[in-house]
């Protein structure tokens, strides 16, 4: 019996004896406030079950114990990404869709590309797929809109992304089978572009209108599913990742999910936020889902119990809501997705069910309406014990600092956003002055509350490393632009808790994991550098996962050093190249 189907109760004890596991000889930071530093730590039945000095195992090592020399390696916790969505990066891809595959495509290899995957893919079924750039678009003296993607392909549904995701550039055969017409009214997170005499839409639909589309069309097949997030989770185990995130999930997707898991490739702790509105892709059932189905999906390693919502838009659109008028603007604040009533009634009663709320909040706006709900569900529902989850939080008021901490709200933060790039200052749109106070990650741990790290993959990358050296530096970890962004950085403790503990926490798993200490759940890595021994700057980005261990199974190997024995790694070998 492998320690996946190993239960036991409160009353029931665990394996006693020697260990399963001994790492000796290490330089070992624990996370744990009292003993910081250890040497060595013994592991059975998935726990720590010694902490300290290489000798004091000795007396745990028996005939079976599978006994690893570190020979002075870095140890730490394992890390916890709390935003990311492998499957809207990956599956596309394997699921065979149209990939355009340039940079800055111009109409003329759009279109190309559209009649070469046509082409291939004989029939009368979609064309869907990815991106098109309005602006090359712009520099052709043409308009991308229903009538040009007809006079491609008239006689099949095509469907193209935008290469910000920000809107979907459709023909009439696709209008046509998803029902919208001159009467079809706009999402409220989102529009349908119309001509100003007719009503009839161009066929540019924006945000959540796309769903419409998504609604129309078969759904992402599951073998695609399966592969995105079995080499998703495969990729963060070999970055050292115990416990994620993924946000936006439908029933199809969490059905793919448990799959990889009744397997045995789930090498990751993952919570599935269920999407709350159609702004993807539509959630079919999602009412059973939070109703009680989420539990079909439980596992010790999955669950569902969680539900994401888009409370405003983003700052490259000014759609961020805010909460004073965006610069150059008497009165526009942004748009919020629902209404403030609406986002109170909907947190108190998720509250009450126990489903962890993930608020996508970009705008100091938001994320003050979003902090006004929770308390509305405390003062209605007492303390649940849920832990609700503000994310990105890419700009908050100084007044909502230390409510984090007295809501027991997580700030989730993107620090890939704040290194000098042009990525991050495309997004230096909000004015100078929230600019000054823009990822505000040390306000929230100077004010008690917990922060955590989200990748936003793929908005950037999903290795957590670059975020990890972002929040030490704020500097380029590329060397590629001088200088700071905006903003304070925090120290490499602070950094290496927010990586590792504070992410449990977010879980509600911090009395179990995210530290090294006795009776919690073997998880660490070991590292190829100590990071309290080299320059952050240009260092913590790379660091290399020598091994991951999560419940004491090592999930990643990079030297195959425990192969062809019991303790053989889920993953080793080259890592999936993303």
């Amino acid at each position: 019996m492998d320690q996946h189907t190993d239960y036991r109760s409160s009353n029931v004890p665990g394996p006693a004896g020697a260990a399963d596991l001994v790492l000796t000889n290490g330089r070992i930071y624990t996370v744990d406030a009292a003993n910081y530093w250890a040497e060595a730590v013994a592991i059975r039945g998935g726990r720590f079950i010694a902490v300290g000095g290489s000798a004091d195992m000795d007396g745990l090592i028996g005939p079976r114990t599978q006994v690893l020399d570190l020979k002075g390696r870095f140890v730490m916790p394992g890390l916890y990404d709390m935003h990311t969505h492998p499957d809207l990066k990956l599956a596309p891809g394997y699921a065979g869709y149209l990939e355009v595959g340039l940079e800055d495509p111009t109409p003329e290899q759009v279109r190309q590309a559209i009649l070469d995957y046509a082409a291939a893919h004989p029939g009368d079924g979609w064309v869907y797929g990815q991106y098109f750039v309005r602006y090359t678009f712009k520099q052709a003296g043409l308009v991308p809109d229903r009538a040009w993607l007809d006079s491609v392909l008239p006689d099949r549904p095509v469907a193209i992304l935008d290469r910000s995701w920000g809107c979907m550039m459709v023909n009439s055969k696709a209008l046509e089978l998803a029902g919208i017409d001159a009467e079809t009214l706009d999402p409220r997170h989102g529009y349908i572009e119309r001509d100003s005499v007719t009503g009839e839409p161009t066929g540019i639909l924006v945000d959540g209108a796309y769903a419409l589309i998504h609604a129309a069309m078969p759904p992402t097949p599951q073998h695609a599913l399966k592969r995105a997030y079995r080499e998703g989770v495969w990729f963060q185990s070999g970055h050292g990742v115990v416990g994620t995130k993924y946000v936006h999930v439908c029933e199809h997707r969490l059905n793919a999910l448990k799959s990889i898991d009744q397997v045995g490739e789930l090498s990751v702790r993952v919570e599935a936020a269920i999407s709350w509105q159609d702004d993807i892709f539509p959630v079919k059932r999602r009412w059973e889902l939070l109703a009680g189905e989420r539990h079909y999906y439980r596992s010790a390693r999955l669950n569902a119990n969680a539900v994401k919502f888009h409370f405003d838009g983003t700052h490259e659109s000014r759609s961020s809501y805010l909460s004073s008028a965006w610069p150059g603007d008497e009165s526009w604040r942004g748009h919020l997705n629902m209404t403030p009533e609406h986002i109170t009634d909907m947190v108190v009663d998720m509250d009450r069910r126990g489903i962890r709320v993930i608020a996508h909040c970009t705008g100091d706006g938001a994320s003050d309406l979003f902090l006004d709900a929770v308390a509305e569900a405390r003062r209605r529902n007492g303390y649940s014990g849920v832990r609700h989850q503000c994310a990105h939080s890419t700009t908050l008021l100084d007044a909502n600092l230390p409510r984090f901490a007295e809501l027991n709200v997580t700030a989730e933060f993107s620090p890939v956003g704040w290194f000098p790039s042009s990525f991050a200052y495309a997004r230096a749109v909000f004015g100078e002055d929230r600019m000054q106070r823009a990822y505000n990650f040390k306000g929230v741990l100077e004010h008690g509350g917990v922060a955590v790290m989200g990748t936003d993959w793929p908005v950037s990358s999903i290795n957590p490393w670059i975020g990890f050296e972002a929040m030490v530096t704020r500097e380029n970890p590329f060397g590629e632009e001088a200088g700071c962004f905006y903003g304070q950085p925090i120290s490499l403790e602070q950094a290496i808790r927010v990586m590792t503990l504070n992410g449990a926490w977010c879980m509600g798993i911090e009395d179990k994991a995210g530290s090294i200490e006795v009776g919690k759940s073997a998880d660490l890595i070991v590292l190829d550098r100590n990071l309290f021994e080299v320059e952050p700057k240009g260092n913590i980005h790379n660091a290399q996962v020598q091994l991951t261990l999560l419940e004491g199974e090592v999930t990643w190997d990079r030297h195959g050093e425990f192969a062809g024995t019991a303790h053989a790694a889920t993953w080793q070998g080259e890592l999936p190249n993303f």
